[in-house]
Formats: C-alpha cells, sequence, structure tokens
C-alpha cells in the first residue's frame, strides 16, 4: 500500500513539473482573430462606401443576368461511358461499308 501511495504521489509531483502550456506558434489564432475583427459591423458605412471601379450599372446588370442564365439552363451532360456501344474505329461488318458490297 506504500508503494502505491508513493508511486502515486511521485506521479502527481512529475506532473506538476510539467509546463503550463506547449510552445505554441507566434500566430496562433490570427485567423480566428482576423474572421472576427471582419465580421463587425462598420459605425459608418455611408462615408465608406465606394463604387467598383470599371464597372458602371448597366454592365453590372448584364454580367448578373448572364449569371443567373446560367442557373436555368442546365449544362448538356456528357456520356462518359459506353454503355453497350461500339468503340470508335472498330469495325463490326455492320454500317456504311458492309451495305456497299
Amino acid at each position: 500500500m506504500t508503494r502505491l501511495f508513493a508511486a502515486t504521489a511521485f506521479t502527481l509531483l512529475l506532473a506538476a513539473c510539467s509546463s503550463p502550456s506547449p510552445m505554441l506558434d507566434a500566430s496562433f489564432g490570427a485567423a480566428v482573430r482576423q474572421n472576427k475583427q471582419a465580421q463587425f459591423v462598420h459605425p459608418q458605412p455611408a462615408a465608406a462606401a465606394s463604387v467598383a471601379a470599371g464597372l458602371d450599372g448597366t454592365a453590372a446588370r448584364a454580367a448578373v443576368q448572364r449569371y443567373d442564365k446560367t442557373f436555368t439552363t442546365p449544362p448538356r451532360t456528357l456520356n462518359v461511358i459506353n454503355i453497350g456501344g461500339s468503340i470508335a474505329g472498330s469495325t463490326s461488318g455492320t454500317g456504311a461499308s458492309a451495305g456497299a458490297q
């Protein structure tokens, strides 16, 4: 029993000698701080508003309409798996060359 108590006490004392925190990078947590800062509401948004350089209203409207149109017409799907068909370039005896004989 005394040995068990001594081993437990030694383990606890040894744990007390460890460093309180691991060695961290100098910029640890910088991304979280930057994300929090980016989500703050600007106190004077009207004074800081600016127009995008090189983009007038007509061009912006056309760009948004063109972007919205991509969602109305689904893109054409490509058949990448040839199931039950013949491989291009092979001759199986049917087709234009077989009928010409």
